[in-house]
């Protein structure tokens, strides 16, 4: 689930990113975090400091992977073994869900 994981897929390549099991999708690009990707689509995902530390954008990772684009985010071991990640700074491997509380207020696509 949540991780580091690295592999051959292109930085280019865009997956889906849903918030909630049936809620709205954005599509986001590997070669930018989760953040920046949502807030292309126009997903308003709560942030502050943009690097990996405060943890204001803080959401659950329900399925999929993804790779951190700093040696050590501000996610705790065992928060990241529960699927938590800070997608300012989290770049998806392939199609995710997360868990978001604004998912319900937000369309479905």
């Amino acid at each position: 689930m949540a991780g580091d994981d690295e592999d051959d897929e292109s930085s280019t390549r865009a997956w889906q990113v849903r918030l909630g099991p049936d809620g709205p999708a954005f599509e986001a690009r590997a070669d930018r975090p989760l953040l920046q990707s949502a807030e292309a689509a126009g997903w308003p995902l709560p942030s502050s400091c943009r690097n990996g530390t405060c943890r204001t954008c803080i959401q659950r990772l329900r399925s999929g992977r993804v790779h951190y684009a700093i040696a050590w985010p501000g996610v705790l071991a065992e928060e990241r073994r529960e699927g938590w990640i800070l997608p300012c700074v989290a770049h998806p491997r392939s199609d995710l869900v997360l868990d978001d509380p604004l998912a319900q207020s937000l369309p479905v696509t």
